[in-house]
Parts: structure tokens; C-alpha cells; sequence
């Protein structure tokens, strides 16, 4: 007989069961955060894109990430670890190649997280001012946020669910509600018939193309996060794969049916000459709010803006915190790292060690007079934009080669070959032509144009180091690297 006395041993695992499709989607949809990506990176891409073909250019990435998703979530039916990218790339391509993704994880992730902080303060501020009069620093605003987050982040994850789900309610009705209204009044400020103009061929190759779909592709930021979730889902082998083609196609279909009908509210013809005209292209969704529903919905809007960016705070949060755990538990992280809250069953030590480097990081950028938007926003999700879409080439082709070595789980070739390879050179080419065109994403010459990008090199290398240290040290733990542990 056992007796009752005797002490229950905590596994270090996270908690079981606790997500189903629908929760795992709203973090994913968060992290994209559709208000945020419609009023900011949407007319960004049709001033300095194809203009009025940006629904089309939103159709071409969705359609990308669409086959991307065949070999990832192939694998997840397969593979079942809260590493994600990094434990897909060490199956596919081996260890050192995993430890570099690991750190790359790391760095894109936490900079997709601390950048944002900088637009949330400035909004958030910004719509303070305006309505009650209330100046503050931004940072004020930013400690505010770090602190609630940090909450959220350490305790269980079904409570970061329940807040997602109602701002991500939230922020989808209202982009929803002003694309009706210009549905119904009809186009260019409500003179003219609604015009499928911006969803013809000839739209979406005027203009700069591949310019425009950086910045579509820049909204998806944060879809590929569902493997993260996976230990703590409900039959994750199959909630994994659901909500990543349930997230890509409600994003898509939403970002084209805003833009095409943003597009027709300022006259598919005239659009890009009304941003142009705008002293900040971001006010444009809000100046559409304005005149087609009232001063009274864009006060509401603009309040959905400051919660739809902290929604993706919170979900960038809650992806790095996971990585943290599934690096520590690794030993890629020092081993503490690796351990979940005995009663809450969070990575809470990830969780804390996020919101600490967060609050350092912008302590540096107050401190040192940077713009909030033109600076920590800018500068540093662009990085992590870049990080992720380097992730996701490398797990594509890490998919293929998994799966060339493992015929006998998958023998669908065009799941587990052809799509992966496709999605992978498509991804690196997206990859060099952001490059390339570095300058142009952040606003900015000079020095940054290559540090900013090189972070992403350095940071690769010292997963590399890392992965070959684990080997000297625990050459059996190195032999276990990305393994399964559900």
C-alpha cells in the first residue's frame, strides 16, 4: 500500500492537455496581432509596394505559407516538442545546425517581443494624451505592460488564453466592421462603386512587388508559433496541424478582405497619393475610421490598436518563455531554466528571465533618448522578422531531409519532399531580398544596415558553440538533442 504521506515528484513537464485548436490559434493570431498589421504594416506596403495591389500580394503570401505549412505540420503529426523550429532542425539536419537555430530562436523571438513594447508605449501614450490629457513617458506605459505580462506569462497557460481570446475577438470585429461600412457606402470615401480592381493580375504586379509582399509577410510574424504549444495541447497531433492552416487561412482571408476594401475607401486610383499626403502613413486606417463611421469608433479603435499590440506582446512572450524551457532542458541553457512552476506547471523561470531582459532593454532605449517607434519598434522587429523567416527555411529543408531518412512514417511525396523544398527556396529567396533591402524595412542607412543583420549571424555561431560544448561535456544529452518528450 502507498502511502498517502509520501511526496508527489514534479517532472519539470508543462501542463497537459491545458490548449485545444482554438486557444493554440488565438496565440498565433495575436502574435500577428490584424489590427496592428492593417493599421501599420498594410499602407507601409502600399505606398512603398504595388499600391493597390497589395490584397493580391496578401494572396500570393498566404498561398506561400499555405505550402510551407504542408511539411511543417507533417512533421508535427510526427514530432511532438515545445522546441519547435529548434527541435524540427536538429531531426532534419542534425545537431549543430539545431543548436543554431536554437540561439537564432532566441534572439528573433525576444526582439519581436521588446520591439513591439516600443510601439505599445507609444500608442498606448499617444491615446492617453489625446483623450484625457494624461502626458507620460512612453516607458511608463511600457513598465506598466512588462509588469501585467509577466503575470500572465508565470502563471498557466489557459489564463494567457482567456485574455487573448477576448482582445483577438476584439480587434477582428472592429477591422471588420469598418470593411462593411465601406462594403455598403460603396468606395472612395462612399462616391463610387466598389471596384474588384486591386484583386486583378495587372494590380499586383505594378509597382514594387516584392516589396509589398516583405511587408505582407512581416503580418504573418508569429503563425509559425503553434509547434511551440504542442506539449501542452489537446491530442497535439492533431490540434498542431488544424490550427496552423485554421490561422493561416483566417489571417489571409482577413488581411485580404481589410486591404481590398481599405484600397476602395480612399479610391483604388488615389490611395497611394492619400498616404503620401498623411504625415504618419500608420493614421491612414484610422483617417478611413474617421470619415466612414465617426470620431467615435476611431476612439474605440485606436484603444483596440494599444490592446491588439499588447495581445502580441503577450504571445511573443510565451514563445520565448517556451524556448527558454525546451533549450534548458536541452542543456543549450544552464539546467535551472529547463524546470516548470510546481503548481502552475509554466516555464516560469523563461517567463521571468524574458520580462527582466525586456525591462533592460528598454531601460536602454529611454535612457538614451531612442524614438519608441523609429527605434526599438523599428529596428527590432525587422531583426526578428528576418530571424524567423530564416527559421522557416531551415526547418523546411530540415522536413524534407527528416523524411528522406524516415520514408517509412510518410511515404506522400509531395508532403514531405516537394512542399518543404518549394517553401524553402522560396523563403530564402524572401530571405536575400529582405537583406538586400534592410535599409528601406528599418528607415534607416549607415551602421545598422549590417550590425542589425549580423546579431542574426552571431547568434547562430554561438548556438553552434553551444551545441558542440553540450557534445564534450554530455556526449549522450548531445545524442538526444531535439528528441521527443511527450
Amino acid at each position: 500500500m502507498t502511502s498517502t504521506n509520501e511526496p508527489v515528484v514534479h517532472d519539470h513537464r508543462l501542463r497537459r492537455g491545458s490548449v485545444g485548436v482554438f486557444g493554440v490559434t488565438f496565440f498565433v493570431i495575436s502574435a500577428a496581432a490584424p489590427l496592428t498589421a492593417m493599421a501599420g504594416g498594410a499602407p507601409l506596403a502600399m505606398l512603398l509596394g504595388n499600391g493597390p495591389g497589395v490584397p493580391g500580394a496578401y494572396l500570393l503570401t498566404v498561398a506561400t505559407l499555405l505550402v510551407f505549412a504542408v511539411g511543417y505540420t507533417a512533421m508535427a503529426r510526427h514530432h511532438i516538442s515545445t522546441g519547435a523550429f529548434y527541435s524540427y532542425v536538429t531531426r532534419g539536419l542534425r545537431q549543430q545546425f539545431g543548436g543554431a537555430a536554437a540561439y537564432l530562436a532566441l534572439v528573433s523571438y525576444n526582439a519581436m517581443q521588446i520591439g513591439l513594447w516600443g510601439l505599445f508605449g507609444a500608442a498606448t501614450g499617444g491615446f492617453l494624451a489625446d483623450e484625457f490629457g494624461l502626458r507620460i513617458d512612453w516607458w511608463v506605459y511600457v513598465v506598466l505592460g512588462i509588469a501585467a505580462v509577466a503575470v500572465l506569462g508565470y502563471r498557466q497557460i489557459d489564463l494567457s488564453v482567456k485574455v487573448l481570446s477576448i482582445l483577438v475577438a476584439a480587434e477582428f470585429l472592429v477591422v471588420l466592421v469598418l470593411a462593411a461600412v465601406i462594403a455598403v457606402r460603396g468606395g472612395d470615401f462612399g462616391t463610387a462603386p466598389v471596384s474588384v480592381t486591386p484583386l486583378l493580375p495587372s494590380a499586383l504586379t505594378g509597382g514594387s512587388l516584392p516589396i509589398a509582399l516583405l511587408f505582407c509577410f512581416a503580418s504573418f510574424i508569429g503563425f509559425e508559433a503553434t509547434a511551440l504549444y504542442s506539449e501542452e495541447a489537446e491530442d497535439p497531433r492533431r490540434t498542431v496541424p488544424r490550427a496552423t492552416f485554421l490561422s493561416v487561412v483566417t489571417i489571409g482571408v482577413a488581411y485580404t478582405f481589410v486591404t481590398f476594401l481599405m484600397i476602395n475607401g480612399a479610391g483604388v486610383d488615389t490611395t497611394r497619393g492619400f498616404i503620401e499626403r498623411l504625415s504618419d502613413p500608420t493614421t491612414f486606417l484610422f483617417e478611413l475610421a474617421d470619415s466612414y463611421v465617426g470620431p467615435w469608433f476611431t476612439t474605440i479603435m485606436r484603444m483596440l490598436f494599444c490592446t491588439s499590440v499588447f495581445a502580441a506582446v503577450l504571445a511573443f512572450h510565451n514563445a520565448v518563455a517556451r524556448y527558454v524551457y525546451a533549450l534548458g532542458r536541452e542543456g543549450l541553457l544552464p539546467g535551472h531554466a529547463g524546470r516548470t512552476h510546481l503548481v502552475h506547471r509554466s516555464p516560469h523561470v523563461g517567463s521571468v528571465a524574458q520580462s527582466v531582459l525586456a525591462l533592460v532593454v528598454v531601460a536602454v532605449f529611454a535612457a538614451t533618448g531612442q524614438d519608441p517607434v523609429r527605434a526599438l519598434f523599428t529596428w527590432l522587429t525587422n531583426l526578428g522578422t528576418l530571424g524567423v523567416i530564416a527559421l522557416m527555411a531551415a526547418c523546411s529543408f530540415a522536413v524534407a531531409a527528416f523524411f528522406l531518412r524516415h520514408r517509412d512514417l510518410d511515404r506522400n511525396i509531395v508532403r514531405t519532399l516537394v512542399a518543404p523544398v518549394v517553401a524553402g527556396l522560396a523563403l530564402t529567396a524572401i530571405l536575400g531580398y529582405a537583406v538586400a533591402n534592410f535599409d528601406l524595412l528599418i528607415s534607416a542607412g549607415g551602421v545598422l544596415v549590417w550590425l542589425l543583420p549580423s546579431l542574426l549571424l552571431v547568434a547562430a555561431a554561438a548556438g553552434v558553440v553551444a551545441s558542440l560544448i553540450l557534445r564534450a561535456r554530455a556526449p549522450r544529452r548531445y545524442a538526444r538533442m531535439g528528441q521527443h518528450y511527450v
